[in-house]
This record gives C-alpha cells, structure tokens and sequence, in this order.
C-alpha cells in the first residue's frame, strides 16, 4: 500500500481541520512533518520517547522538539522518561541488528502510548515514517492494529515519499537543531559505534 497516498487521500477530504496528537521522536523528524501538516490539522505533539539514553540525550532532544514546536505555536504534550519500560519491552532482543524485531516492540511501545492518549483527538499518528532508517509499512501495520484495539483513528503516513527526510534535513539547518547520529536506545548506540 502506498501510505503517502493515503495520506493525501484523507487530507484532500478534510473539510475542516481535525485535531491530530502526533508522537514525534525528535525535533528534526517533527520539522518537516508539522510543516506539512500543520494547515490541516491543529497538532498536539506527544513527547513520548523512554528508549533514549543517556538521560542527557533524552533531555537534549526533549528541549529540541520544544524549541522547535515553540517556533510554530504547536502544544507539547510531555510524558514521563520510563527507561525501564523500554529496557522491558525488548527482553531478549538486546542483540538484534538495528531495524528489526526489538525496533518494531519499540514502535508498538511509542504508538501504543500514543493511541492511549488519544480519545480526545480525531487523529494519532507518527513522525517516525520520515526517516528512511524505519520500516514504514510495520509502523503503519501497528498504528492500523491500534486504531482498532483504542477505537480512535490512525493517521496512515510515509513521510519520507516526495523527499521528507532531505526536507527534514534542510529544515533542521533552517532552525538550528540539533541532529543525532543514533536512533535513541543504548542498542542503535552500540551499533553506530562499531559501524
């Protein structure tokens, strides 16, 4: 299924702007994603990302997507940092290469808060389709799974199509965000090191 298309397809019906609770992962990921959508939807961003370490790396991000929400007049809703949950959630996976099952039960993670919090919202979605080092067809197979599980609709999306990551990049620069080098967790940190 093409997800871009999809999205089109649903923007192109909106008659009037719907309220979305977008998770983002980080400021950069977001920059081209709120700027694409931010005419049709009045967004409310969730900060919701315990797979982060250092906890100095999950505040510098955190202050970021601030920053950079700050900029557009966007709501921030912040959750706990819950280290621990994430660590949980991946239990015997520690050792998979980067992009494969211990992403997607961190995706399911990330999504699954996402949907939880959004009986209020005509919308959840995600800012991870961007970037082209995340599998946007199991992204958009857990937030469709979800949709049904909370009773709430999921924003099907692939935001990397028609050049979002390059666009993303040229906004960071635009901005001045801060970029990582690693997804987030201590496992795609290890990983970027013996690269």
């Amino acid at each position: 299924m093409n997800y871009q298309l999809e999205l089109e397809k649903i923007i192109n019906s909106l008659t009037s702007k719907k309220k979305l609770l977008l998770h983002s992962c980080c400021a950069p990921c977001s920059s081209y994603v709120i700027t694409y959508l931010k005419d049709h939807f009045d967004i409310t961003v969730l900060y919701y990302n315990p797979n982060i370490e250092p906890f100095e790396e999950y505040l510098k991000r955190k202050n970021e997507q601030i920053k950079l929400c700050n900029l557009f007049n966007i709501k921030v809703l912040d959750c706990d940092y819950d280290n621990d949950l994430f660590h949980q959630t991946v239990i015997g996976l520690e050792n998979v290469q980067e992009g494969g099952a211990r992403c997607f039960k961190c995706y399911e993670l990330r999504l699954r808060k996402t949907a939880s919090l959004a009986k209020d919202y005509d919308y959840f979605g995600t800012t991870l389709t961007v970037s082209p080092f995340k599998n946007s067809n199991k992204l958009n197979e857990i937030g469709l799974y979800l949709e049904k599980e909370y009773n709430t609709r999921y924003l099907v999306s692939d935001f990397k199509k028609k050049d979002g990551y390059k666009k993303s990049i040229l906004l960071s620069k635009e901005y001045d965000l801060y970029r990582q080098d690693f997804c987030g967790c201590i496992y795609s940190m290890k990983d970027k090191i013996y690269e």
